[in-house]
């Protein structure tokens, strides 16, 4: 018997599943990655044609609704609304997260203050504790590395937002009841957001902000990280198995 399937929409090269990708893998999941911006095909969005198990759609440089100058963002949100109509689990990351948002109907804009970047803490909220992918795993998921410009600032309708910020930003949010989103990085190491850093260099020096620190204490803090966000991964494969094993969408 094959483990789940796991389609994975990813948005740049720099921007690869990594740690979550090798998590999802150990706990027995097929990683099908599409890569749209090289010209890889989406599946078709239809409701009762999906052949995953699950949905994973991470991040990247763009805005969730820069849809005119990449093609594959529409198809994408498209693609994310069939498979909450399916209840297939769905899992969004900071720019997955966003879109996530957007298709279901929620809002997207700049931070109004400004980049959300490195290790910040995880403001569980109540209502964490009994969902269904984090419920009893919050305790050890204390921080998380960030790295975005933009946050969901309306959520849909019916969502439940998980985390909050110290400002108060959605942090991690459950749109629908097999639909979350992450707008923290928990796939990423300090390698690879050095080309994150290298596209961000100017800005960064402008505000004093020293890249090399800030990557290093990412770097001391991996296995913390490690420790908090790889069981968020095995609970979702959990929920991708069971939901393949139910009747077919």
């Amino acid at each position: 018997m094959t483990g789940p399937r796991v389609l994975v929409v990813e948005h740049a090269a720099d921007c690869p599943p990594a740690l979550v990708g090798d998590w999802l893998a150990a706990a027995g999941c097929t990683l099908d990655v599409a890569r749209p911006y090289a010209g890889d095909p989406l599946p078709d969005p239809l409701p009762g044609r999906l052949t995953h198990d699950a949905l994973l759609v991470l991040g990247g440089p763009m805005g969730a609704e820069d849809e005119d100058r990449h093609a594959w963002l529409a198809p994408t949100k498209e693609l994310v609304r069939a498979a909450v109509a399916a209840g297939v689990p769905t899992l969004g990351i900071c720019l997955g997260h966003q879109l996530v948002a957007g298709a279901l109907g929620g809002t997207v804009a700049v931070n109004p203050r400004g980049q959300q970047l490195g290790l910040l803490e995880v403001g569980w909220t109540d209502a964490a504790a009994d969902d269904p992918l984090v419920g009893g795993l919050t305790a050890g998921a204390r921080r998380g590395v960030h790295w975005n410009n933009d946050v969901v600032t309306a959520l849909p309708a019916g969502a439940v937002v998980l985390a909050r910020t110290a400002d108060g930003a959605v942090q991690a949010a459950r749109f629908a009841p097999a639909a979350w989103g992450l707008q923290l990085h928990p796939e990423v190491t300090a390698e690879v957001l050095r080309p994150w850093a290298e596209d961000d260099r100017g800005s960064h020096e402008a505000r004093g902000i020293d890249q090399e620190r800030l990557l290093a204490d990412i770097e001391v803090a991996r296995p913390e990280l490690e420790d908090a966000w790889a069981p968020v991964a095995h609970r979702f494969a959990e929920l991708a198995e069971t939901a393949g094993a139910g009747e077919p969408r």
